[in-house]
């Protein structure tokens, strides 16, 4: 018997990114409404002036609405026959880069929306440096607006062009461009009869088709430890694995002591099966009697291993409104494990802000079992918080 991943049955996890004004909510309240994923009611409060206005099915927030803006992440479940779907509506505005961080650290796809009569401006940079940094594996380019330039091709293919450069710079290797009109619908769900020289995909086509990288499925198994259970005499280390596969007899390590031993039984809600594939919550049980506590990583016992270090490089997003100074001591909160650490250099900044974009080295008092971000996403994540409130500061994506 084997656990299935959500990955398996068919979901895919989705984000939006685009300038401000550039059609983000009215896209993804476009992509509700024609995938028939509106409730009557729903459709009923956005359409009392007659036309819906489809911006208003994700601008929840009070302030959005009166500001015209995204400022919070909001997160839509939707599905069709072939898939579901989790999406992150995130903000376009500078000031608010920090959600979309949050929104998009864990999509499998990006959705970048561009102005058709602006093409790619500073923020269609900063959030495709962004969808680079979290090693987000598709991204879409969608060429707005292509009505406001009389759905001319030569509009789309100079912004798909200028994109694909800047995907090359920031090693992005996978792109899709698709010109849509998010206001009329225009490839957005349905085809559309105003651009017959585009011949690919509607969006949600797309999204429907796209094969999603299975990374957490494919990488080396990685089980941090939550908690340790007793029965009897026997101790099993209860948690979920956040990658690969576990299998009864497969050799393991415990880090960061890097003891070994074998894996003799692998439970799943109160029944015992022979493997555990990523996304399972599980409790293990291992051949020997060895210190294994919260905080500690099972992973195979050969090359495939985590790099065990105290000496942390990152890239970072700093979320707080307080700024992270070199010489800061702090808390690092990796997987399950939390140890004190030292800000040792922040790259070429003298401080981070709210919002910014940057490097960092720390010292952490305790040995952290890492991987690199661009190889598992999960293990190679971290928060940097604030010890004395519990505030988070910053998000790390580590380098090794």
């Amino acid at each position: 018997m084997s656990v299935s991943t959500m990955a398996e049955v068919g979901t895919l996890r989705l984000a939006t990114a685009g300038s401000v004004d550039d059609g983000k909510s009215t896209l993804v309240g476009r992509l509700l409404h024609d995938s028939k994923s509106v409730l009557a009611d729903q459709l009923e409060s956005i359409s009392r002036t007659g036309t819906p206005d489809l911006a208003l099915l994700t601008d929840g927030l009070r302030a959005e609405r009166e500001q015209g803006i995204t400022i919070d992440v909001a997160y839509r479940y939707f599905a069709t026959p072939r898939r579901r779907f989790i999406l992150a509506d995130t903000p376009g505005h500078v000031q608010y880069t920090r959600n979309m961080v949050t929104g998009a650290s864990t999509a499998e796809l990006t959705i970048i929306l561009v102005d058709a009569r602006n093409g790619v401006v500073e923020q269609t940079r900063r959030h495709a440096a962004i969808a680079a940094l979290l090693r987000v594996p598709h991204v879409v380019l969608a060429v707005n607006k292509m009505d406001l330039v009389g759905y001319e091709e030569s509009a789309f293919t100079r912004t798909a062009g200028e994109f694909g450069s800047l995907a090359r710079e920031l090693h992005i290797s996978e792109v899709t461009a698709i010109p849509i009109s998010a206001l009329a619908g225009d490839n957005v769900v349905e085809p559309s009869t105003h651009m017959d020289w585009y011949g690919g995909p509607t969006v949600l086509e797309h999204l429907e088709t796209v094969e999603v990288t299975a990374e957490s499925t494919d990488a080396p198994a990685r089980f941090p430890v939550q908690y340790v259970i007793r029965h009897g005499e026997a101790r099993h280390y209860a948690g979920r694995l956040v990658s690969g596969t576990l299998r009864v007899g497969d050799t393991v390590a415990v880090h960061p002591s890097g003891r070994t031993s074998t894996v003799t039984a692998l439970d799943v809600l109160g029944e015992a099966v022979d493997e555990a594939h990523a996304g399972a919550s599980l409790s293990v049980r291992l051949a020997d009697e060895l210190d294994v506590a919260r905080g500690d990583l099972i992973a195979p016992a050969d090359d495939r291993a985590p790099s065990v270090t105290q000496d942390v490089r990152a890239a970072v997003c700093h979320l707080a409104d307080q700024p992270l100074v070199v010489g800061r001591r702090v808390l690092v909160r990796h997987t399950t494990r939390t140890v004190k650490a030292i800000v040792k250099s922040l790259g070429d900044a003298g401080e981070l802000t709210a919002n910014d974009l940057g490097h960092v080295v720390l010292r952490t008092a305790e040995p952290l079992s890492l991987d690199a971000y661009a190889e598992i996403r999960r293990t190679g994540a971290f928060l940097i918080v604030d010890p004395a409130d519990g505030t988070t500061l910053t998000a790390g994506m580590a380098e090794l």
